[in-house]
């Protein structure tokens, strides 16, 4: 491993990495503007989240309104009577009741800071969850996403505003003029990508909703970055469990090839937990991390520890592709067999057999933070993030995944925190890929929530061929090759009108 002092030297006064971070938007421009206000409702391992989100329909970017963060591990315990139905991988007990009333109360705690009423201002609900990433079966995730509905309803969301609209009459009015629902209906894809379903009908992987969603937020969220993260791509979310996808480019519709899986932010949870500072089983990073940069000093001071503690800490994490004779990877339920007969490669991480070896890495924690401080800690957590990174994507190039078209994103708390952007820019370069790997490889803040504000559009038909997200990077809108494939036509006028715009707006994103 290269010395992190020369790497974090390098990175500092060398290229820096493109961070995405849109900014808020006011309420006045919510209300005059052609906004469409989603709420992404996410129930993490670690945290449990309402973003709202309004897309400008007129360029199609998306800004942040309100962010309401609570930890999962504060759901109200289990009553008398009520079925636990599955747990966190902290091992919290969830019940259908607890699960809905803690996506009620994260709901309406949103909205009402965002001064926005349920009924009348909000457009669309997206609900997610990585908590499904630790189950055993589709039962369980089944409670978990009828839990998930049931809290958003509670809140008073409507119905309506959680299927996809059927016709235009389903369209808001102030929105009918961008809807392009008489031209397409929606086919499943999101962000021009088709989802990876089997055969048997079955899912590659438990989280494939979550990998979903990254890939679109970070299609969306490059935008602000000036980098144009159309297909092929590929994408890493590395919230407490790893997800992901990587694409071809395929036209109309890419294809998905790779699939992530396994433990991503759980590792430094690990290590953190060993320091006892957190709590031994729930605690997590984000509890001690401030948001503050390691500064350089520590790195100098402490180079050769951070590399032989990092060094030591991946001699216990496998990232390889998923053999074929297992039904669960870093905790996370997979099925290699369907992937093969679809032509799709998992990928995953782990720590011995299912975080078999995650004590291990606690152990180590405490041993670094008694002799050099949570300072240098932090530092390796940065550093051993940022070769998970690299090892993935090595994966992905030896199997023929990547190329140097190939756009690569990252989302997630173990990717986007502290110095981990400028350590993985460093780490993706030394693969010898692109010739300019900043302008392919893109950072972004809240992919998540900015995917369901995909996904909320795309299952409206609420597309902006000025500044597509799906299609191949530099090329143009394929609105017109998606119709012809279901069937429709549209004449050269009307597509010229509609994509007018396009180069302007893309010149405008850079």
């Amino acid at each position: 491993m290269t010395n992190p002092v020369k790497i974090l030297k390098k990175s500092t006064f060398g290229t820096k990495p493109r961070i995405s971070e849109s900014p808020y938007v006011r309420l006045l421009d919510l209300k005059s503007k052609p906004y469409f206000i989603v709420a992404s409702v996410e129930v993490g391992n670690t945290t449990t989240k309402c973003i709202l989100t309004a897309t400008n329909l007129e360029d199609g970017k998306t800004s942040l309104i309100n962010k309401t963060v609570n930890m999962t591990r504060d759901v109200r315990s289990p009553r008398p009577k009520e079925e636990i139905f599955g747990k966190t991988l902290t091992g919290i007990s969830l019940t259908k009741e607890s699960v809905a009333e803690l996506v009620r109360d994260t709901l309406r705690e949103s909205l009402s800071t965002a001064n926005l009423d349920i009924e009348e201002d909000l457009h669309f609900v997206v609900r997610s969850t990585g908590v499904v990433a630790g189950f055993d079966s589709p039962e369980e995730v089944g409670h978990f996403v009828k839990a998930l509905a049931n809290g958003c309803m509670m809140a008073g969301v409507p119905p309506k505003h959680m299927i996809p609209a059927m016709s235009i009459d389903n369209v808001p009015q102030r929105f009918k003029k961008f809807s392009l629902i008489e031209k397409i209906v929606f086919t499943g894809a999101v962000g021009g990508v088709l989802p990876p379903v089997g055969a048997s009908g079955l899912e590659v992987v438990a989280n494939e909703m979550e990998g979903e969603l990254a890939t679109a937020g970070i299609k969306e969220g490059a935008k602000w970055a000036g980098i144009d993260f159309r297909n092929p791509c590929l994408s890493i979310d590395f919230g407490t469990t790893l997800d992901g996808r990587i694409t071809n480019d395929d036209t109309p519709y890419a294809m998905v090839t790779g699939n992530f899986a396994g433990y991503a932010g759980a590792i430094p949870d690990a290590i953190i937990q060993g320091t006892h500072l957190v709590d031994e089983t729930v605690g997590t990073a984000l509890d001690l991390f401030k948001n503050k940069p390691v500064g350089l000093l520590t790195w100098m001071k402490r180079g050769k520890v951070i590399k032989e503690y990092t060094s030591k800490i991946h001699e216990l994490v496998s990232i390889e592709v998923i053999s074929e004779n297992v039904d669960k990877y870093g905790s996370v339920p997979v099925s290699p067999k369907t992937a093969k007969e679809i032509g799709v490669t998992l990928i995953g991480c782990d720590v011995g057999i299912n975080g078999s070896d995650l004590e291990k890495l606690s152990k180590i924690g405490g041993e670094l933070y008694e002799k050099y401080g949570l300072e240098t800690l932090f530092a390796i957590v940065d550093m051993v993030c940022a070769i998970m990174v690299k090892r993935l994507v090595k994966v992905a190039l030896d199997e023929n995944l990547v190329t140097e078209r190939t756009a690569i994103g990252l989302t997630g708390r173990a990717a986007i925190t502290g110095c981990k952007p400028r350590l993985i820019l460093s780490q993706i370069t030394k693969l010898g890929i692109f010739d300019s790997p900043e302008e392919h490889i893109a950072f972004i803040d809240d992919g998540l929530a900015r995917g369901a504000a995909v996904m909320a559009r795309c299952m409206n038909s609420l597309g902006t061929p000025k500044n597509p997200l799906g299609g191949s990077r530099g090329g143009k809108c394929v609105l017109r090759e998606r119709m012809k494939l279901q069937g429709g036509s549209m004449d050269e006028k009307e597509m010229k009108k509609m994509t007018a715009q396009e180069a302007q707006v893309k010149r405008s994103s850079s």
